[in-house]
């Protein structure tokens, strides 16, 4: 039986920590957290079954096996790069591109993008699957929604808000939060551990995912209590498919940001649309006193 391939973004991680020797260092050049960095590599090492660091108190060090995959997974990542260059992803003239997270594109922009296409039928839409602020660099888009902290998206782009975590679940799910299955987005800086300092107890998740996206599917579809970023849930609370599971909620150190093109008529529309909607679509805030 052919075994999977490890995930690309390990070894994405695992080049850019073994050429600066420290998670932090690759993280801030990549555009994901220390955390995502340090997880993905271990990740890669018991795919792989052997060490490809040393951990030191001020740095990584690498052992013989990373020191023989890292030119390898270089050449590997070069070659990758070069393909996708070959490609034309400037946007066309009559084509308005929207560079997005799948979790943005899911559960704010297409439950609503029949309005946006009422409003300006003239507009032919494209949108590019991105994540990470760096994944930004390689596109060329009108309108970019980026995940991240302030200094990773960089310049020119404004935080979405509400920025802050909720805790979510079915309503056809019975139970206290402490007594349910725990969804948690890996790969963020925020999360389970930022609700327990936040609001207390010891929540402890047992299925973990990518996204927030995919936290919010796993919770649609009663698995448990999701923790995602308020700014998905409007659709998804407005339409009853899942409801609070706590009333208290969690800070966020990242967030989605928004950046256009201002020079382009379409992306302005787009961006105006987009503000209404929300502003339209997100439930009121729920007050201080949710937190104790």
């Amino acid at each position: 039986m052919v075994q999977a391939l490890p995930h690309l973004t390990w070894f994405r991680a695992f080049e850019a920590a073994a050429r600066r020797l420290s998670f932090t260092a690759a993280a801030e050049e990549i555009g994901m957290t220390q955390s995502a960095v340090s997880q993905h590599v271990k990740s890669l090492e018991m795919r792989l079954g052997v060490a490809l660091f040393i951990r030191l108190p001020r740095g990584l060090s690498l052992t013989d096996e990373g020191r023989k995959l890292l030119p390898q997974v270089g050449a590997a990542l070069d070659m990758l790069a070069a393909a996708a260059r070959t490609f034309d992803t400037t946007p066309t003239e009559d084509t308005l591109t929207i560079a997005t997270s799948v979790s943005v594109a899911q559960w704010i922009i297409a439950p609503h993008l029949a309005e946006f296409t009422k409003r300006a039928p003239h507009v032919r839409l494209r949108f590019l699957s991105t994540i990470w602020p760096d994944d930004f660099q390689a596109i060329r888009a009108y309108v970019e929604i980026p995940f991240g902290s302030e200094k990773q998206v960089g310049q020119n782009a404004v935080l979405l808000t509400p920025n802050r975590l909720i805790a979510l679940k079915s309503p056809a799910v019975a139970g206290d939060l402490k007594d349910l299955p725990l969804i948690e987005s890996v790969g963020t800086s925020d999360g389970w551990r930022s609700w327990k300092h936040a609001v207390g107890g010891d929540p402890r998740p047992s299925i973990f995912v990518d996204s927030y996206g995919a936290a919010l599917n796993m919770a649609v579809h009663g698995n448990g209590v999701a923790l995602v970023s308020e700014l998905l849930a409007g659709h998804v609370l407005q339409t009853g498919q899942l409801v609070r599971a706590h009333a208290a909620y969690a800070p966020c150190n990242e967030g989605y940001y928004l950046r256009i093109n201002e020079a382009e008529p379409t992306a302005v529309l787009f961006r105006d649309w987009l503000m209404q909607r929300l502003a339209m679509d997100l439930p009121s805030p729920a007050p201080d006193a949710a937190k104790a």
